[in-house]
């Protein structure tokens, strides 16, 4: 993923995000946790959060059911 994402949440699903390559950072309302390589950070059903990078390509692996809606 490259640059940011929306604000958004899932109801029904946490998500889980392993970051490989590059930096995370996961927008919460109240504050912004940074995800580097080689960590993880899970976000809780129904929390909005928004995935940004600065700038730079980062390469996430995304543990959701396939059934997960996006956001377009």
């Amino acid at each position: 993923m490259k640059d940011e994402f929306v604000w958004h949440s899932h109801e029904q699903e946490d998500e889980l995000f392993m970051i490989f390559k590059g930096t995370l950072y996961m927008d919460f309302r109240d504050r912004t946790e940074v995800v580097r390589e080689g960590e993880m950070i899970v976000v809780p059903k129904g929390v909005e959060h928004n995935p940004r990078t600065n700038g730079e390509e980062v390469w996430v692996l995304l543990f959701e059911p396939k059934e997960t809606g996006h956001t377009e």
